[in-house]
């Protein structure tokens, strides 16, 4: 097989900060090759060395010419071009071509012009408007937005089409830096898809787990100023990482607290566990955080989420209500009833644009319902999290200050044990937030919400520019909050280990999803295809739509029977959850003391008697409840049952 990259002893400095020491690795052609490391260890420096933007200080490196190399750009110019002939544009070797045949058109040249003929079709020219178009509809765009000029774009689509031009350029060496950050759900699985058939050398940056399991079957971590290789994917390098990290006595004792916490949500969750496929899909992700904890044992991130002790039931009620946006007189979402209780962890799902975000900020009272009424529980206290608040940092202050003004009564230093938890320790606790990355700026913001004890969490794509070891860390603590969470993310592997259930919107509707991931993969599939279909197919009758249209409402209203049946049996269920929770604490109390060596001396008799007596009561009252449990939710999924 062809060697594509070689680095040899090389040295890399950036200013005086050493990136790499005499540092080697070989790419053989064709490899889909993982780029991990902390931020700051120099992964965005090294696509601009294999890219020959910066020269290394020491060593050989080896690499295609520049002119098989496609990378992603961070920014897009504000263009007068159409989205499509943007991404065309991707496509040099076209371009060159096209403006070739203008100039022997112009120049009356017939041989020229047979002659470059023959070349556009062996660089498959006449398809290259169809291949385009397919990778703007794989990205998200709309068949009226490839008209449209580039500037007429958000920054967010601008980066999408800078991805499509990047897919569109003919390459041996594929570059990709965090190509993901400005994606939803959908258009990443269909990355997914894409870049599995990419026949050249891949190298991402990613921080999105279930993204890089899917498309790499090699890492290389950059750790210590060396590039160390693993064989296989994330998952695997995880693995591989985690038993030399148990190997070492103090990362291991470090180990085993992590995956104590782990271990003890796994016990509490399965006891809750149902037949259904979404539980079945959380105890999966939560066993395997057990095994990929020591992969981040040296983690700088260690924090808790507590929840106000205080709390309402139900923490917020929606009902009847129509979401959207007065001011341009547009409903989003319809007819939608809600209860959040207490403990409740809900993923959103749904198609870009259906209205996730237009609920979520419904929700957090940004936005008011258009219609039917919100009703706010007494002791609901919400913390929430969305990309703009990142904007609304006071930029000259420092994350020190800012917990200052936010918590004047708190003493320095636990506002300094705080802040570490989440890395902000020695000199940055004072630096100004304007310097920091995005990363940090999102570490800050989450900070902030989590000191003040929510106990509704609403997220809205939290781990935007969280690297690894932070996502991880977040997966934890969400993981062991005793609050109530709605989420909204494109972190598959977050959305797998900390949400119990899925609502899907989508059609103007959001509703509860009796699925997992998978299976809405396969639900987003359907979707794409029958959009499609609807809009490459006018000659349909109109008998066969007005069928359709019954077969819908049926379904609508067969739908809306079966959430009227279970509503009472979701009220007991809640209850018992309730009740579950209460004497599982009240059981892991007793325990406690029960470890303590003090419990079994002399004058500790009579309460250690009272303990026992106590520990066996709440043994038998956590079985008979489980059991009730386990058959409620067995009569609920029967009765669900189409």
């Amino acid at each position: 097989m062809a060697t594509m990259i070689q680095l040899q002893d090389v040295s890399f400095y950036r200013g005086s900060k050493c990136l790499l020491s005499n540092a080697s690795f070989m790419a053989h052609a064709g490899w889909h090759i993982a780029l991990i490391g902390r931020n700051g260890t120099g992964k965005s420096s090294l696509f601009g060395l294999l890219q020959g933007q910066f020269s290394q200080d020491g060593g050989d490196i080896r690499v295609p010419p520049v002119s098989n190399i496609a990378h992603m750009a961070q920014e897009v110019e504000a263009l007068d071009s159409s989205a499509l002939d943007y991404v065309l544009d991707g496509d040099f070797r076209l371009r060159e071509l096209q403006q070739r045949l203008q100039s022997a058109e112009d120049a009356d040249d017939a041989h020229a012009q047979a002659e470059i003929h023959q070349q556009l079709v062996d660089v498959d020219a006449y398809t290259a408007s169809t291949r385009a178009a397919k990778l703007l509809a794989g990205l998200g765009f709309q068949q009226p937005d490839h008209e449209r000029s580039v500037k007429s774009f958000s920054g967010g689509w601008r980066m999408r089409l800078n991805l499509a031009k990047t897919l569109m350029t003919p390459s041996q060496l594929l570059l990709l830096d965090e190509p993901t950050n400005h994606l939803d759900l959908d258009a990443i699985i269909w990355l997914e898809q894409w870049l599995r058939q990419y026949e050249g050398t891949l190298v991402l940056i990613s921080h999105d787990r279930e993204f890089v399991d899917a498309t790499v079957d090699h890492v290389l971590h950059i750790e210590h100023q060396q590039l160390n290789y693993y064989r296989g994917n994330y998952s695997q390098y995880e693995q591989q990482r985690a038993a030399r990290l148990a190997q070492q006595q103090a990362a291991y004792d470090k180990q085993q607290k992590e995956i104590a916490h782990a271990q003890s949500f796994i016990t509490r969750f399965k006891a809750k566990a149902s037949k259904a496929k979404q539980a079945q899909s959380r105890v999966k992700a939560l066993e395997r955080m057990t095994q990929i904890a020591p992969a981040h044992v040296d983690s700088p991130f260690h924090f808790r989420i507590k929840a106000n002790e205080k709390i309402s039931t139900p923490l917020l009620d929606l009902s009847h209500v129509n979401l959207g946006y007065q001011a341009a007189d547009k409903t989003i979402l319809h007819d939608l009833s809600l209860q959040l209780m207490p403990q409740m962890r809900i993923g959103l799902v749904g198609p870009n644009g259906a209205g996730k975000s237009t609920l979520i900020k419904t929700l957090a009272a940004e936005l008011s319902p258009l219609s039917g009424t919100m009703t706010l529980g007494e002791h609901c206290y919400i913390g929430y999290f969305a990309q703009h608040q990142l904007d609304q940092l006071d930029l000259e202050a420092s994350p020190l200050t800012s917990f200052r003004r936010m918590a004047p009564d708190t003493d320095e230093q636990t506002l300094r044990n705080f802040l570490g938890s989440f890395d902000f320790g020695g000199d940055s606790v004072d630096t100004p937030i304007k310097i920091f990355s995005g990363g940090e700026k999102a570490r800050l913001a989450l900070a902030l919400i989590i000191w003040n004890k929510p106990n509704l969490l609403l997220l809205d794509e939290p781990t935007n520019h969280l690297d690894l070891d932070m996502r991880q860390a977040l997966c934890l603590a969400l993981q062991q909050y005793e609050g109530a969470l709605v989420l909204v993310s494109h972190d598959r592997y977050l959305l797998r280990a900390t949400t119990d259930e899925f609502y899907l919107v989508a059609n103007g509707k959001a509703e509860a999803f009796n699925g997992d991931l998978d299976d809405y993969s396969v639900w987003l599939k359907e979707h794409r295809q029958q959009a499609n279909t609807d809009e490459g197919s006018n000659s349909a009758s109109q008998t066969s739509g007005e069928r359709a249209k019954t077969d819908k409402k049926q379904e609508r209203q067969a739908a809306a029977e079966r959430r009227k049946k279970l509503a009472p049996l979701k009220k007991q269920l809640d209850k018992l959850e309730q009740q579950l929770a209460q004497r599982q604490a009240e059981q892991q109390a007793i325990e406690q003391q029960l470890a303590q060596p003090e419990a079994y001396e002399e004058g500790q008799k009579n309460q250690l008697k009272i303990w026992l007596e106590r520990q066996a009561e709440l043994s038998q009252d956590i079985e008979t409840l489980e059991n009730q449990w386990m058959e409620l939710m067995e009569s609920m999924e029967q009765q669900d049952a189409p």
